[in-house]
């Protein structure tokens, strides 16, 4: 899922998450009655100079713009012309396009559950040698487990976005006498330590995304039940084996609830505990800038909303590590381990052209990765091994390109982006309920009855 703020593109999740869902259910029922299948196995054959390769997905505007230009010079040396097609309504349109056989030879998938209910079609082809090669030496285990189907490679991961970041004023840091803190215990200290020197509540957050709103709750959920509970019962948890009502979700919940529902820690520059409720996500950029709120968690996409706020000077804020506005990565219990809940797209064959294969192989590189970073004033960033973090001009996806690349961080999917539709919805509005008060156990109840029989 997305958020497009001021231009800036990252993930989040907004309201494609139903059409996500009911494009999946119909993807699959597909399945039954596909002509397609099998994979291509080996190497594509054939020349591609002059063959033309289409390519649809999600992004367009100016995300578009910038994906065409990372791979039109490479294109143009192949001899092979990449047309690409954006579609805000991809996630629902696919279904229709595969159930029509009306296929483009590369599909760009924003979600993993929407690629796997392709692949069961029959009609995705499995990654040739070269591509599989290429994966397996670029992405991670937990990338690669996205694209694997029984065994067999059927995609290759794009480009990333990283959530769970930590907003401050590194100014106000230094003033306060304090750092960035390496665990979350010690970031539970900073915030008693910043209440104690300024009167005022650390934390600022918004919920409120129209009919999509808690959507921030659920994710910062998420990322403290990956951080704290580890992936086996973060994976059991989206697959519905871990139930809402398992202690080690309530244990999140408390452990989220000693900031969120804490009317001294929030809601800085808003209200009391319920106006989270009341404030759009974005808006929490207004009081970091101005110097109102201390704290505040957002993924990397907030970047872009500092760019319309003003700092209490009158100006545009600077965000970097030394600038008016920096960003930390939310600590786990232990300090140098990272767990990481984000999103990313995947490019996904249809067709076994020698083309189609000789873009796919392109597309898992880290050459393409590299001119992905390069083309100016790109916001995308990629988990790709070979990744040249060093090359990339704005420091805060730096940062997030080196917590992809590093061996030790655990990646997943956001939980409630992976979990079936019905669930998802619930648990937003369980977030927002619970913020209004609602209490814990009768919030993991309600979320709990959300999942369907069987």
């Amino acid at each position: 899922m997305r958020v497009h703020v001021n231009g800036g593109r990252s993930f989040g999740p907004v309201r494609q998450a139903a059409v996500l869902a009911v494009a999946a259910a119909s993807v699959i029922g597909l399945s039954a009655c596909s002509s397609g299948g099998g994979s291509s196995g080996g190497n594509a054959s054939g020349s591609v100079k002059g063959a033309t390769v289409t390519i649809y997905g999600p992004d367009t505007g100016t995300e578009a713009t910038e994906l065409e230009a990372s791979w039109s010079a490479w294109a143009k040396q192949q001899g092979i012309t990449i047309q690409y097609t954006g579609d805000k309504n991809f996630t629902a349109n696919i279904a229709t396009k595969i159930q029509a056989n009306s296929l483009p030879d590369i599909g760009m998938f924003p979600q993993p559950g929407l690629l796997s209910a392709a692949v069961q079609t029959g009609k995705v082809k499995e990654l040739d040698s070269a591509t599989a090669t290429s994966v397996k030496n670029n992405f991670s285990t937990d990338w690669q487990g996205y694209v694997t189907s029984g065994g067999k490679l059927y995609a290759t991961p794009m480009d990333a976005s990283v959530k769970g970041y930590i907003w401050y004023s590194p100014a106000d840091f230094k003033k306060w006498g304090v750092s960035v803190p390496t665990t979350y215990d010690q970031l539970l200290q900073l915030t008693s330590t910043i209440r104690q020197k300024t009167g005022q509540p650390p934390w600022c957050a918004g919920f409120n995304s129209g009919d999509a709103s808690g959507w921030p709750g659920a994710d910062q959920l998420a990322e403290l039940v990956l951080a704290d509970s580890g992936p086996s019962v973060y994976d059991a948890w989206v697959k519905g084996t871990t139930k809402f009502t398992d202690p080690a979700i309530g244990s999140a919940f408390d452990t989220l609830g000693k900031t969120l529902l804490n009317p001294q820690y929030v809601n800085a520059g808003f209200g009391d505990v319920k106006s989270i409720n009341s404030t759009a996500f974005g808006d929490v950029a207004t009081p970091l800038a101005s110097g109102k709120c201390a704290l505040t968690n957002q993924a990397t996409f907030l970047e872009a909303s500092f760019a319309t706020v003003k700092t209490a000077a009158g100006n545009t804020p600077k965000v970097a590590p030394d600038g008016d506005i920096w960003a930390f990565p939310q600590p786990g219990p232990t300090a140098g381990k990272n767990a990481v809940v984000g999103g990313g797209d995947f490019a996904a064959a249809f067709d076994a052209n020698a083309a189609t294969q000789k873009v796919m192989q392109y597309l898992s590189s880290a050459e393409w990765a590299n001119s992905l970073i390069a083309v100016p004033n790109a916001s995308f960033i990629s988990a790709n091994k070979g990744l040249d973090a060093t090359k990339e001009q704005d420091a805060l996806l730096a940062s997030a390109i080196k917590i992809l690349q590093d061996p030790a961080t655990v990646f997943r999917f956001g939980a409630d982006d992976a979990m079936p539709n019905v669930v998802e919805t619930a648990f937003w509005t369980g977030m927002v309920d619970w913020i209004n008060g609602k209490s814990t156990s009768a919030v993991q109840a309600q979320i709990q009855a959300a999942w369907p029989a069987g």
